[in-house]
């Protein structure tokens, strides 16, 4: 296992984290998986108040562990709310669960819209209670997590409240590379959310896929692409049973830059798309938006890229699904919703007939709603 700094919180930090939204079916099943990780050198566990019966779980299995506690760094999630004294119910709250006197870190669960944003910096400030908590000795470091687009994540990293964030960012959606950057500038732990999962169901992999990346497989080769860039601390990885910590918990100590081998299936991959696609290829420039009926199509054309050049229908239909049913944690409606207005195609620079394109995704990946994993 290697360790990197975790931004101004100077944690040394393991390069895969404990997630927990996941394994909690099972308490003992869940206690085997957190003493596993431990043992193979993981020290960050990442959880949330809205994970279920995770923090008490992980409070139960705390005192019967044969580690230390400031062996470990515990961070949890709290929600945004825009009453500081909620703010200050919910931390102690979490306190109680995980049974510790103090938190390494806390996060801002899910700082996905501008109001959101305003909640955290405006006049009704909800990081008061967190400052405060800070001066008690209760919490160490305040960092946010987020599922927005990218201004407002680069909004709020530039106000140099936060010592870490929280974000999506794989090889198969590279959009928030620039908050990746941003929040390195401002000396912050940078902690991936889900690669494995949200990064492309990489632990499922269609044969199209395998094949392409061969010898490696998918779910290794994008963690390669996130371990080999020294910006990034810390990818999340989550768990239902023990054995799903492998094979992350096999190359935690490749943390040295791509090979060439690495780098030509790369290449592959991306020749692969550019061939598959042909001149109907969204680059993901995002011109596009904003879409008057609220359509995310630049993700919903990604979905459509990756489902032909690649065979990834299957990971299409998964998060296809939820748009409109996971509120700000996934925002948009489906393509189906297009009134062929003709508004995006003057902006669009690869000249796209959008309105068809998003009709033919919503024929290939529409399926059954889907809605976040705690709920």
């Amino acid at each position: 296992m290697q360790y990197r700094r975790f931004g101004k919180t100077n944690f040394p930090v393991s390069v895969f984290s404990l997630g927990t939204m996941r394994g909690l079916s099972d308490p003992s099943v869940f206690t085997e998986i957190l003493q596993q990780a431990i043992q193979y050198g993981v020290n960050h566990i990442e959880t949330a108040s809205a994970y279920g019966n995770s923090e008490q779980y992980i409070g139960e299995t705390l005192q019967h562990l044969d580690v230390a506690r400031k062996d470990l760094y515990i961070t949890t999630k709290l929600p945004p709310v825009p009453d500081p004294q909620q703010m200050e119910a919910n931390l102690d709250a979490s306190l109680q669960r995980l049974q510790i006197d103090y938190l390494d870190n806390v996060a801002i669960h899910g700082l996905n819209t501008w109001e959101h944003f305003h909640w955290v910096t405006g006049d009704n400030n909800c990081l008061a209670p967190l400052y405060q908590a800070q001066k008690q000795g209760k919490i160490k470091h305040i960092g946010f997590s987020t599922h927005a687009p990218l201004e407002i994540i680069l909004a709020a990293i530039e106000t140099n409240l936060f010592s870490f964030v929280n974000l999506h960012y794989y090889y198969f959606w590279q959009r928030n590379e620039p908050a990746v950057a941003a929040a390195h500038k401002h000396d912050m732990g940078v902690f991936i959310i889900s690669p494995t999962d949200k990064g492309g169901q990489l632990y499922a992999p269609p044969e199209k896929l395998q094949k392409l990346c061969a010898p490696f497989s998918p779910q290794v080769l994008n963690y390669r692409f996130l371990l080999s860039d020294p910006r990034i601390t810390t990818l999340s990885l989550g768990a239902a049973v023990p054995s799903e910590l492998f094979p992350a918990l096999e190359i935690a100590d490749q943390t040295n830059p791509l090979t060439s081998e690495e780098q030509s299936i790369f290449t592959r991959l991306e020749t692969q798309l550019e061939t598959a696609l042909g001149t109907e290829q969204c680059r993901q420039c995002y011109e596009c938006l904003p879409c008057p009926e609220a359509i995310n199509i630049p993700e919903v054309l990604r979905l459509r890229n990756l489902a032909i050049a690649y065979d990834m229908t299957g990971f299409g239909q998964y998060r296809y699904g939820m748009f409109e049913n996971a509120g700000h944690w996934f925002w948009g409606n489906k393509g189906n919703r297009c009134t062929e207005c003709g508004d995006c195609l003057p902006r669009c620079p690869e000249n796209l007939d959008i309105p068809r394109l998003l009709q033919d995704t919503h024929e290939r990946l529409n399926g059954s709603p889907r809605r976040r994993l705690w709920e």
